[in-house]
C-alpha cells in the first residue's frame, strides 16, 4: 500500500525548517487540506524510522505534494531530513491520511498554529480562499520574526483576500509565551466559527482551555506522536476461521466486506489481509487516519490518543487498535 517518492526540491524556510517537493511514480495521490504524510526515514541504528508529516501544499495546487519539516532537539527524523534531503531522494511513504480536515471549505474558520503546527493549517486556509466561500482567522504564535515559516506565503495569501483573510502574529519575544487567559481574549471575536488548531502540545492545550472558557463545542486538534513501531512491516494474516471468531460488516467506498473477525486481532489487520484497503498510517492508535464507524454491534478499544469523547459518543473508533466484544459487528467508513 506504500508509494514511493522522490525529492523534486528542497526549499530552506527558515533556519530550522525545510520543505520537501514530491513526486510520486505514479498518478499524484489524491488528499484532503490538513492530512500528512508518512515516510520511511533511514536510521544507521535500526534501519528506518516511521514519521508523519502534513501536507503543506493544497488539493488545488498544481505541482508535487509538499511537506515542511522543522527541527526538534531531540528529533532524529527531523533532524536527519534537515541535515541529509537532498534533490533526487527517493522515500516511501504511506498515502495521505488524516481527520484534520474541514466538513466544508464555505465554512468561516478559526485557525491556530503555533512553529511548523502551521504545516496543515497553511493546507486548509488555502483551499478555502480558493475554492471556498467562508472568512479565515489565522493566529500564528511563533519564537520571533525569523522563525515564522512561510512569512511571505501569508502576507501574499493576505494581500490577494483582504476581505476573507486575516492574519495575527503572536511573537514570543514581544509578547511572551500565549496563556489561555490572554488566548481566551483573543479568540472571542470569532468563537462561533470551527476551530483548527495545530502545534507544540502547550500551546494547543491552551487553545482548548480558552475554547472551553469560551463555550466552544469543538476544536479539531492535530496531535502527532513519536511512532514505536512499523506501520510498513507486512500485515500477519488472521485466521479467520477460528470457531469463536466475531463476524464482521464492513462498509468502504461503496462496496460492503464480510468477514470473520478473531477475537484477538484488530480490524485494520483482518481488512488489510483480506486485501481491502482501508486507510492507516501509524497502526498506533497515534494519528486518527484508520477512523471509523461502528453502526451496529460492541467493540473494545485497545488504545486511544486521538479521539475526543464526542467521538467515541458517536460510534467512532481506530480500526488499528479495535477488536471484538459482540458476535456481529457493523463498520463503516463512507
Amino acid at each position: 500500500m506504500s508509494i514511493r517518492l522522490r525529492v523534486a526540491r528542497v526549499i530552506a524556510e527558515t533556519a530550522d525548517a525545510v520543505s520537501l517537493e514530491l513526486v510520486a511514480e505514479g498518478p499524484r495521490p489524491a488528499y484532503r487540506p490538513g492530512q500528512f504524510l508518512t515516510l520511511r526515514i533511514p536510521s544507521d541504528r535500526t534501519g528506518s524510522v516511521a514519521r508523519s508529516y502534513s501536507l503543506s501544499s493544497a488539493p488545488h495546487e498544481d505541482g508535487p505534494l509538499k511537506v515542511t519539516v522543522k527541527r526538534t532537539a531531540s528529533g532524529y527524523a527531523s533532524n536527519w531530513l534537515c541535515d541529509n534531503a537532498v534533490e533526487g531522494m527517493e522515500f516511501d511513504s504511506l498515502p495521505p491520511a488524516g481527520v484534520f480536515t474541514p466538513d466544508s471549505l464555505d465554512d468561516d474558520l478559526l485557525l491556530l498554529a503555533a512553529g511548523s503546527g502551521i504545516t496543515p493549517v497553511l493546507s486548509i486556509a488555502k483551499s478555502a480562499l480558493a475554492q471556498g466561500r467562508g472568512h479565515c482567522t489565522l493566529i500564528y504564535a511563533n519564537r520571533d520574526e525569523r522563525s515564522v515559516i512561510f512569512a511571505a506565503e501569508l502576507a501574499r495569501l493576505a494581500a490577494a483576500h483582504p476581505d476573507r483573510l486575516t492574519v495575527l502574529h503572536w511573537l514570543e519575544t514581544v509578547q511572551g509565551l500565549p496563556s489561555a487567559r490572554q488566548l481566551k481574549a483573543l479568540l472571542a471575536p470569532w468563537a462561533d466559527r470551527a476551530v483548527f488548531v495545530c502545534g507544540p502540545a502547550p500551546f494547543m492545550d491552551a487553545v482548548e482551555s480558552a475554547a472551553a472558557a469560551l463555550g466552544v463545542d469543538r476544536v479539531h486538534s492535530e496531535r502527532f506522536l513519536s511512532l514505536t513501531g512499523d506501520p510498513f512491516a507486512p500485515v500477519p494474516a488472521a485466521d479467520a476461521g477460528r470457531e469463536d471468531a466475531a463476524s464482521v460488516t464492513v462498509d468502504i467506498d461503496g462496496d460492503t466486506h464480510e468477514f470473520g473477525w478473531p477475537r484477538e486481532t484488530v480490524l485494520l489487520d483482518v481488512l488489510l489481509a483480506r486485501g481491502v484497503e482501508a486507510p492507516y498510517s501509524c497502526r498506533e492508535g497515534a494519528c486518527s487516519a484508520c477512523v471509523c464507524r461502528v453502526s451496529d454491534g460492541e467493540v473494545k478499544l485497545l488504545r486511544n490518543d486521538v479521539l475526543e469523547k464526542e467521538d467515541l459518543a458517536d460510534g467512532y473508533v481506530l480500526a488499528c487498535q479495535t477488536i471484538p466484544v459482540t458476535d456481529t459487528v457493523r463498520i463503516t467508513y463512507d
